[in-house]
């Protein structure tokens, strides 16, 4: 009798324990850092797409500067954005390949190289920004905090060559979309926040933010709006995304 009550008990602790195991691995596999900013990455956009933005930038004193893009990406790592306005920039384009950007201006011969951390329309937007890749090509997560309704990615780099060092990216854990994310340099300083706001269905399944708004506390007072528009599948040719055909972009439209 006694050796069958110790079986019973070793059995209820093998199920118990099993039990816990199982609940542990889950709790792992749901807090996978990388798999959740992978699920950001595809919930925020199709594949391959285009879309019409609007960029403005607010200064302290009230004044705006308003600018208008049409942008196409391909994959990951292609990213095409034509100025439709103001005047002053219309037929400009720039071209993003991985960590490498353009900047092509009619009648200006060939496409001038720029960098991430530069701005082609100033305000607080920088290129890296303006031409946003995958954040799951660039950064990779080290931490993942479970706040309730939400998770806290902590970011880091892949490459030295990423605009921001480190990211902590705020997830709404129901739509698995992007909240606020502030950015770092490498010294740990905040350079600027993002907000993700107004959720908008785009059709096709799509359902994502139609605002990004940003501040910093390297310039206070400004700020910087984005709005998104139209975004929606397409089918693009590799060569949309070379210099050669940084002149006929607005041919695609």
């Amino acid at each position: 009798m006694r050796c069958r009550h110790l079986f019973k008990i070793a059995k209820k602790t093998l199920v118990i324990t099993f039990f816990l195991s199982s609940v542990w691995t889950a709790a792992a596999c749901a807090l996978d850092g990388n798999e959740i900013l992978r699920q950001v990455d595809e919930n925020m956009q199709p594949q391959s797409y285009e879309m019409y933005r609007k960029l403005i930038n607010i200064e302290p004193d009230g004044s705006r500067k308003e600018f208008v893009f049409y942008t196409v990406k391909k994959g990951q790592d292609k990213m095409v954005a034509l100025f439709l306005s103001p005047a002053s920039e219309k037929g400009r384009a720039t071209l993003r390949l991985g960590d490498n950007m353009w900047l092509y201006i009619p009648n200006v011969g060939k496409p001038i190289r720029i960098t991430s951390l530069q701005s082609v329309v100033g305000g607080i937007f920088n290129n890296s920004d303006i031409l946003r890749l995958d954040y799951s090509l660039e950064y990779e997560a080290e931490k993942v905090t479970d706040q309730g309704d939400s998770y806290l990615l902590d970011l880091k780099a892949k490459s030295p060559s990423v605009a921001y060092a480190g990211l902590k990216m705020e997830i709404d854990k129901t739509t698995l979309l992007p909240t606020s994310i502030d950015c770092y340099a490498i010294s740990g300083m905040l350079i600027k926040t993002l907000h993700y706001s107004k959720i908008k269905d785009f059709g096709a399944g799509l359902v994502r933010p139609s605002m990004l708004e940003t501040s910093s506390p390297l310039y206070k007072g400004y700020k910087s709006v984005m709005l998104f528009a139209k975004i929606k599948k397409r089918e693009l040719a590799d060569e949309v995304f070379t210099l050669n055909y940084m002149s006929r972009v607005d041919e695609l439209r």
